[in-house]
């Protein structure tokens, strides 16, 4: 890993000089705009809209458009005179308990490592946050940009996670909570069943695949290799049930005739991925239902990532049929 960024941790009067890295990346493949006949890659022009010209990127400035659509033209000059958070230290502000803070408002995580010089200082503060169960909350600037984060443990190492500002948040609006539909004692004695048997003490991240990934890469492969490839027939999809508390009861029957769940795979498609509450169990079909996707919808997601490597450089040899990639 590459550090991003050098910083020091303020705890009290003590400081530790740490470094910093991105502790997530992604693994999804991405794709070039191309034209289809001759896969030749799309460029575009930076084009003014009032006077048709080409526009140097010298010459191109910041607007802020207002509600009628006229704009304020803010230059660089303009940009210079506010104020920018230049800041390396990370502020501790207080310690709190890691529930006082709903997950919704969690941003990006960085993995902190200490200089040298500062490893006792920070084992101490680490070992320290663990034991109380606590976790900080900090100040800091990373991109010129000023966030709170917290700052907690985790695999032995402190992990900076940024928050949202409260602004950034959005506030659910939907009718249904004016007017929530009265839930019986029987059906919600009948969901706490369902969610009893499909329990687990422990979260497994390798008992979980993202199949459309994986089918995504094997189409890549198949490509690659020259082999015809062909959608799948179409799913039926098992009806509604409209009977709720028939759903439920089918739900836990289903769940303990199976015993231990199958594996858990993400196709890219809510209905597929058992958005319903009120829908019957179905069987596991993710690897079909993300090839399909994987066939109909593979430019979409990811057609404007123009910078990113091409997928598949190595794997001319491969066959889709007798391999297949890992994918995250």
């Amino acid at each position: 890993m590459r550090s991003m960024w050098k910083g020091t941790v303020s705890f009290g009067l003590v400081s530790i000089p740490i470094q910093l890295y991105a502790a997530t990346e992604s693994k999804s493949i991405s794709f070039r705009q191309v034209h289809a006949a001759d896969g030749g890659r799309i460029q575009y022009k930076r084009v003014c809209t009032v006077d048709g010209a080409e526009v140097p990127y010298a010459d191109i400035a910041k607007g802020y458009e207002l509600e009628d659509g006229s704009m304020v033209v803010l230059t660089d000059d303009d940009l210079a005179q506010v104020p920018v958070a230049t800041s390396r230290a990370i502020e501790v502000v207080e310690f709190l308990p890691i529930e006082a803070i709903d997950p919704i408002s969690y941003d990006r995580a960085y993995y902190l490592e200490p200089q040298k010089t500062a490893t006792k200082p920070y084992v101490l503060l680490r070992d320290a946050l663990a034991k109380s169960g606590r976790v900080a909350l900090v100040k800091v600037a990373l991109r010129q940009r000023e966030s709170l984060a917290l700052l907690r443990v985790h695999n032995d190492v402190l992990v900076l996670t940024t928050l949202l500002w409260p602004g950034e948040v959005r506030k659910p609006d939907f009718e249904f909570l004016a007017d929530p539909p009265q839930v019986r004692d029987q059906e919600l004695a009948m969901a706490g069943s369902l969610i009893d048997s499909m329990t687990e003490d422990v979260f497994d991240p390798d008992a979980h695949h993202d199949s459309y990934q994986q089918a995504l890469r094997e189409l890549i492969d198949a490509k690659i290799a020259g082999e015809e490839t062909t959608a799948p027939a179409a799913e039926d999809r098992p009806a509604e049930v409209v009977d709720l508390m028939a759903a439920l009861e089918a739900s836990i029957s289903n769940t303990q005739a199976r015993g231990n769940r199958p594996e858990s795979t993400t196709t890219g498609d809510p209905e597929a991925d058992g958005a319903g509450t009120a829908a019957k169990p179905r069987k596991s079909g993710g690897k079909r239902a993300a090839r399909r996707q994987a066939t109909d919808e593979q430019a979409e997601p990811a057609a404007e990532q123009d910078g990113s490597k091409k997928p598949g450089s190595t794997a001319s040899t491969r066959k889709s049929g007798g391999r297949r990639s890992k994918s995250a």
